[in-house]
């Protein structure tokens, strides 16, 4: 039996190997002893697993799969289920021994047997779930199915179907409120007055809508009119806030966690990071998140202003670069979900540092390819949408020279601010006082900072203001 065990599976099972191995002891006693019909009883044994295995590779069972997870796209560290519907297409009968295939991350892959014993309608189903502790596109599946002819005598192993897409978003976190809505109010709106100080005579009005605060009903109106009217002297714009997401491989390579090359995901499907870009991107979700929530719309750009997703491959839109209202953020987390690195891997730890002290021209994305970082491109777009709202901006590793390019595009904001990850942010106090010369209020943080830590210190005054100099020997530099 241990010999049987140490025999391919892949062709016969245990009982084929028996009947071969039988059939060729009973051909060589057949030679041996002269009898005929030894040798018969030979050729049966050896032709039946033969035969058994040419028809179930010329007569292959045929199924349909159905996989749906839910939910879907599922956060980080959260659990989706798997649901599998697996019918029977074809001719053909007997059982078969199921796997869904999993990425290495996700642990050992499910086995099932079909048909299940609660099987109807001719339809099989399973659930099982799965967690990522990471974000990315993960192809869950396809089926491999083994099946065995009606003797059991042999084997064959096929996918039965493709697999399906997982897509992981980053999950966001709560911030805690800041001054950064400025005299747009903390609820994101503005009020523009259409007329000045109108009277009860001359005040524009219409029917009360559902959802109008009844603060704005007009009685007077609505004693006339015998119907609900409301006051339309002022109108409400929805603000805009702009995130700029650095995501050059040269401004965050370096650390943990990177990549081996600046294009290819290292398993296919993993993203190309590292732990100071996974922070942005979580800080990207979480400050989405929170603007809308307060009812901004938002305007999410890379360091060269073009769309923040033009090399996302989980992007819904890869070319839309304005987002608004809950579905607006929905497409912001499949966004994030496979953003990576781009650009030649040519950073090194080195040299971020000697440009962060100002001495050094070569950034280590500074020959990727494309236009320069914070160039015109980007200052045409801010501009084109001046004063609408606060400018924030997630960077990596920037030298100075870039930081004073950087600077001016303070201006174009109700509020700028900006964020610095890197793995020593003590070493960006220059690169922190040209922000702050251009109208930057900035900070330079290590990835182990947690997001609503770095986010607190652009509450103006406060807490923040005091506990400055203490976070700044935590690994959180502040320039203001």
């Amino acid at each position: 039996m241990a010999l049987l065990d140490r025999l391919p599976r892949h062709m016969f099972s245990q009982r084929g190997w028996g009947l071969l191995a039988a059939g060729a002891v009973a051909l060589l006693s057949a030679q041996i002893m002269g009898r005929r019909d030894l040798l018969s009883l030979s050729v049966l044994l050896i032709v039946l697993p033969l035969v058994s295995l040419a028809g179930i590779r010329l007569v292959k069972p045929r199924f349909q799969v159905y996989r749906e997870f839910n939910p879907s796209p599922v956060e980080t560290s959260a659990a989706t289920t798997v649901r599998l519907a697996v019918a029977r297409t074809g001719f053909g009968t007997g059982r078969a021994i199921m796997e869904e295939r999993l990425p290495q991350r996700f642990g050992e892959s499910p086995a099932f047997r079909f048909p299940a014993r609660s099987a109807t309608g001719g339809t099989s189903r399973y659930e099982y779930h799965l967690r990522s502790t990471r974000r990315g596109q993960f192809v869950i599946g396809p089926v491999t199915a083994e099946f065995t002819d009606p003797f059991g005598l042999s084997l064959h192993r096929q996918a039965i179907d493709g697999g399906d897409i997982l897509t992981v978003t980053p999950a966001a976190v709560e911030l805690p409120v800041t001054g950064l809505a400025g005299a747009r109010g903390n609820d994101g709106i503005t009020a523009t007055r259409i007329r000045a100080n109108p009277s009860d005579d001359d005040v524009m009005t219409r029917e009360y809508r559902h959802g109008d605060p009844m603060r704005r009903v007009h009685w007077p109106a609505t004693a006339r009119h015998g119907a609900l009217m409301v006051r339309q002297e002022e109108s409400v714009t929805t603000p805009e806030a702009t995130i700029i997401l650095d995501q050059r491989f040269g401004a965050f390579s370096g650390g943990p966690g990177t990549g081996s090359s600046g294009n290819t995901p290292a398993d296919g499907r993993e993203p190309v990071s590292s732990d100071t870009f996974e922070w942005a991107v979580v800080a990207a979700i979480s400050i989405s998140s929170h603007l809308v929530e307060r009812n901004y719309a938002l305007r999410l750009l890379d360091a060269r202003g073009e769309p923040a997703f033009m090399k996302s491959p989980s992007a819904p839109e890869p070319e839309i670069e304005e987002y608004s209202g809950t579905g607006g953020l929905q497409s912001i987390a499949e966004s994030l979900a496979a953003i990576q690195l781009s650009g030649p891997p040519h950073g090194r730890r080195d040299a971020g540092r000697k440009e962060a002290g100002g001495h050094g021209h070569d950034h280590g994305g500074a020959q990727d390819s494309g236009p320069p970082p914070f160039d015109d491109l980007l200052m045409d777009k801010l501009s084109a949408h001046r004063m609408r709202g606060p400018l924030i901006a997630l960077l990596g590793r920037i030298s100075l020279m870039e930081a004073t390019a950087l600077a001016p595009a303070a201006g174009y904001g109700a509020n700028a601010f900006a964020i610095i990850v890197a793995e020593r942010p003590s070493e960006f106090e220059e690169v922190l006082e040209a922000l702050r010369q251009g109208g930057w209020r900035a900070a330079a943080v290590s990835p182990s900072v947690s997001v609503p830590a770095a986010w607190s210190h652009f509450d103006q005054g406060g807490p923040a203001l005091a506990a400055a100099a203490a976070d700044v020997r935590r690994g959180v530099g502040v320039a203001r």
